[in-house]
């Protein structure tokens, strides 16, 4: 079983919303993971993407990512978003696709605070794009405990 297929087991296991949505592992590398879900569940009254389902697969995009990179490390943590901030710069007219990039110094700080005094917090920016543009521009804080 690949990573992608892995993770889309989890998040569907985890976060039934997920399943619901729709999402899916396009693609995870490194420091990056890209998900993806359908338009056609996640519909508004205008017929372009839901606020709540961009806001949903942003959090799942930074908390995949950041799932994965514990589970390289060989951690097993509990993940929760504390806050987050979101921007709606564009409607999304087509199927969502979001992406978040992991700073590597900023984790290897993390796992020190984290192994340190068994909790962390990280900061992830996850990007929905539409046309090559900014759609939607999402920071959350993740905290990792247990």
């Amino acid at each position: 079983m690949t990573i992608a297929t892995k993770l889309e087991r989890t998040l569907h296991e985890e976060i039934p919303l997920s399943l619901a949505m729709g999402v899916r592992v396009a693609a995870y590398r490194d420091n990056s993971l890209r998900l993806v879900a359908p338009l056609a569940p996640n519909t508004n009254h205008k017929s372009t993407a839901f606020g709540g389902s961009l806001y949903s697969l942003a959090v799942l995009c930074g908390w995949g990512l950041l799932h994965l990179k514990l589970r390289e490390a060989g951690l097993r943590k509990h993940i929760v978003i504390q806050e987050s901030d979101i921007r709606y710069l564009l409607p999304v007219e087509d199927d969502m696709t979001a992406e978040c990039h992991l700073d590597e110094a900023a984790f290897a700080r993390f796992l020190r605070t984290l192994e340190k005094r068994g909790k962390s917090r990280l900061a992830l920016n996850v990007a929905i794009m539409r046309n090559g543009r900014p759609a939607v521009e999402f920071s959350g804080r993740y905290v990792v405990h247990g």
